[in-house]
């Protein structure tokens, strides 16, 4: 058994160093016992977009902690609670902590958990939701092992879809949570807005459910060439035209039945504003994108945000045109998604060649843990890579 932990600590906005830690104890952030918990050694811990927020200071977090909520690990050690895993097995980890018990959780509601966090109905690996340690980092504690992890059915198949499955802990079943709540099914027709990893996710989900017209808009080519070479429509936020006159150009109409922001607070504006921050812009587009009788997801981040514009916004107060959307009858759907909704029947899908798209829209690009710290820098500057971290060299190999 190892004696440390190497980890990726935030020690400031963008300062982020590769440390030596104490290994993992089974045992909770309140320093309680927790015997329904594992160990798990990482086989490949992701860097997300909701990262750069820490990384760019829009979310505040603890000098010292670590980073990352993106995980998928090789269980190591087994709590004297936990039945149904054993060493050995490979599972992937919901980003979201959720004990199994409470209201929400028996609800399928494990975003909103309300336990597992004394502060918040809401906790999570590498934020401030609960002081959950992060997983960008050679070891992991997970709580409630039972409940939440999802055990990969066979060991060598899922190592040779790895980077495929390595996106199950969050941004696929996040991605497809913001369809769902749109109402996305065979024909519907789709924009998406952020051509992201995420938003990449998104676009392969559409394929994956049958979505006729897929519509990415983003201001990166390379990130946009990436959907277009896999089916889908594009639209570059940076042409000054505005955005409904732009699907029409591509569907007919200056609507779609489907509108998703997979961007969040960090969006810009459209044409000449597109290099001016505008928190509220991307949801405003999508409010606009969809149809009359339409429905919109919102899975980007909306939170008070220190380095806003304004003073409104840095308190989490947005402008939404909500006076011009609400005569379209409007159904929106906010907020993050409860990840084990979704995570096996997505997990089946990739295993049985059912996504072949999702491989090529993400464009993973495997690096070290002594990498990350850069490769933070490269993203942050929008690369069009999924950045995958291989701690023991499992991947690589």
């Amino acid at each position: 058994m190892a004696s440390n932990n190497r980890s990726v600590v935030f020690e400031g906005v963008k300062d982020f160093r590769v440390q030596d830690l104490d290994f993992p104890k089974l045992e909770m952030p309140n320093g309680n016992k927790a015997p329904h918990g594992v160990i798990l050694k990482m086989v490949a811990t992701n860097i997300c977009g909701s990262d750069l927020h820490i990384y760019r200071g829009s979310f505040p977090f603890k000098q010292g902690a670590v980073l990352g909520h993106e995980m998928t690990g090789e269980v190591i050690e087994v709590g004297s609670d936990v039945e149904f895993l054993s060493e050995g097995d490979l599972v992937s980890v919901p980003f979201n902590v959720a004990c199994g018990r409470c209201r929400n959780c028996r609800a399928g509601r494990t975003e909103v958990c309300e336990t597992a966090n004394p502060d918040v109905a809401c906790a999570a690996y590498g934020f401030n939701l609960g002081d959950f340690t992060g997983g960008q980092a050679e070891y992991l504690f997970v709580p409630y092992a039972d409940f939440q992890l999802l055990r990969f059915p066979d060991k060598d198949q899922a190592m040779d879809k790895i980077l495929d499955l390595a996106v199950l802990s969050d941004i696929l079943p996040t991605a497809f949570h913001g369809l769902m709540e749109a109402g996305a099914k065979p024909g519907s027709t789709v924009y998406i807005a952020g051509a992201g990893p995420v938003g990449r996710c998104g676009a392969a989900a559409a394929r994956l459910l049958g979505a006729s017209c897929i519509i990415v808009g983003d201001y990166d080519q390379d990130r946009l060439n990436l959907v277009a070479n896999n089916g889908c429509e594009t639209i570059d936020l940076g042409k000054d035209v505005p955005l409904t006159d732009q699907i029409e150009a591509i569907l007919g109409e200056p609507g779609v039945d489907c509108a998703v922001d997979y961007v969040g607070s960090e969006a810009h504006g459209i044409g000449a504003q597109s290099d001016e921050l505008l928190p509220a812009a991307a949801i405003n587009q999508v409010l606009d994108a969809t149809r009359a009788g339409g429905a919109t997801g919102v899975i980007g981040v909306y939170g008070p945000d220190p380095i806003a514009p304004t003073e409104a916004e840095q308190e989490g107060i947005f402008p939404l045109e909500f006076g011009k959307a609400w005569i379209k009858s409007p159904h929106v759907t906010a907020g993050q998604a409860p990840i084990m909704r979704y995570n096996r029947e997505l997990m089946m899908a990739i295993l049985w060649d059912r996504m072949p798209y999702l491989n090529a829209m993400l464009n993973p690009k495997v690096i070290t843990l002594d990498e990350v710290p850069n490769a933070y820098e490269v993203f942050n500057e929008g690369s069009a890579e999924k950045y995958i971290i291989d701690p023991h060299g499992m991947l690589a190999s």
